[in-house]
This record gives structure tokens, sequence and C-alpha cells, in this order.
């Protein structure tokens, strides 16, 4: 995997330590909570489920960061000081209102480096917008939509804009028209629609597995060992994103963590 920037934020002089057992966790019940947001980042970037066919970079759901780093004021003060200091991207989803992908810069540009490696071996043409993209969007604007105009006068410190080119972004997944406003756009991350449909099938299929047993709950220690059916992504990923959402609940037991549905 490619380095992550460091960033000032607190807990330096653990990352080291955590980067080196990021890998090795045996369980969810093991690291739910942390106190220093990039190093929650940082441990979920390493764990990110490896997805056959999947040419997606690392990402982390704002809900799993909720989900480990308790105080959710912290964790939103931290992450837009991450994303001014240019660390990280945070990325809105067509999954729910409120769900948010976040993606380490170095990883979102060797994602779209990737994209347009693709589409020169098509013999695609008007690639240059991927580099003016990349120049002058990227770096200047941190938030996660732009509007039409400002698009198009940042992309023309590059060079002439031509309507092909806001096209050729969009079609290669790196911008998204918002439905409320088509003169605005998400920025968005190429190549996530099929991990999208198994964040949304998994979401279900775990609520209905719970849903099936006595008071919808059931052991983590057993839930980790389900294998999905309906989602490529593994279990502990979507009970992070579960948990943090407000889905389901946990409770600490002689025996060990219960997950549990919430009540409506």
């Amino acid at each position: 995997m490619e380095n992550i920037p460091e960033s000032s934020s607190r807990g330096t002089k653990r990352r080291r330590d955590e980067d080196s057992d990021a890998g090795n966790t045996s369980s969810l019940e093991d690291d739910l909570t942390f106190t220093d947001t990039l190093v929650a980042l940082r441990i979920m970037r390493a764990q990110f489920p490896h997805v056959h066919k999947s040419s997606v970079e690392p990402f982390i759901l704002k809900s799993q960061l909720y989900s480990i780093v308790k105080d959710r004021t912290q964790v939103d003060r931290e992450l837009e000081s991450l994303r001014r200091d240019k660390v990280l991207r945070v990325f809105k989803l067509n999954t729910g209102q409120d769900d948010h992908a976040i993606m380490f810069l170095d990883d979102y540009l060797n994602q779209i480096d990737h994209v347009v490696k693709r589409m020169e071996e098509k013999k695609i043409g008007e690639c240059e917008a991927f580099g003016w993209f990349k120049t002058h969007v990227l770096d200047s604007k941190l938030e996660p939509g732009i509007n039409h105009q400002e698009l198009c006068s940042l992309l023309s410190l590059g060079g002439k804009v031509k309507d092909s080119h806001i096209s050729l972004l969009i079609n290669a997944g790196i911008l998204t028209r918002q439905l409320i406003d088509p003169n605005m756009y998400w920025f968005a991350i190429p190549n996530i629609g099929s991990l999208l449909k198994g964040l949304v099938q998994g979401r279900k299929e775990i609520i209905s597995l719970l849903s099936r047993h006595r008071h919808k709950e059931m052991m983590l220690a057993s839930l980790e060992k389900k294998r999905l059916r309906m989602s490529p992504l593994d279990i502990r990923f979507l009970l992070r994103d579960l948990i943090g959402s407000g889905h389901l609940k946990t409770d600490q037991t002689p025996t060990g963590l219960i997950i549990r549905v919430s009540k409506d």
C-alpha cells in the first residue's frame, strides 16, 4: 500500500505501533474505540476489504469513523482540519442522505491515474482534462461539490475547456451531477458503483440476519463468522457502518460483545 501523508493531528507518536498491528486484528471487538481520528482512519484503511475484481482504492465511511471515535464533534473537527490540509477528501455518496466516504488524497489521485490509463488504452481523446482536473480543480476546491461555472473556470487554467471535457470527467466517474441542481456536481470516486451496491445489500442482509434471532441480537464473535451472500464487502466493514449510523447497538457482557438491532 502507498504511504499515507502525515498530519499534525494528535496521536503521532502512536502511529507506527498502530500501523504495525493494523492488519492483524482478529476481531472487531478489539478495535471499537479510538480517541484519534487520523489513527482510526489509518487502521481502517489498512483493513479495507480486498474485493475480487475491484479497482477501488481504500475508503472509509464517516459512519465507520463514528463507530470507533465516540466524540463525533471531535471527528468532524479533525476531518475538517485534515481536509483543509489536503490529507484526505470527503465524498457524498448516493446510498443515503448522510452517507459520506473518506479517501486519502494520494489514494484518490492514484484512482484517477488508473482511470486515465484505461482511457488512454482505449484511445479516448481529450485526456488532458484529467491533468487539468488534478492540478487546478482538486488543488483549489476542497469541498465535496462544485458548480459548473467554477469548474470550467478552474479547468481553463490548464487549457481551452469544451463541453466534451466535462462529459469525459462525468463518464469517467470523477464527477456526478447533483439531482436537485444539474448546475452542481459532486466529486466522486471512480468505479465505486459495485461496492456501493454491495454496501446497501450488505446492510440489509445483516439487519435481516439479526432480525431472525431472538431479541434481534447475536454475539459479535458468532456474527463475525457469518459469510454474506449479497455483498462482496466483509462483515466487519459493514458492522462498523451500521453501528456508527445507529442502526445497530452494542452491549458488553461477561461473555463478550452483543450486537443488536436498534429499536425504531
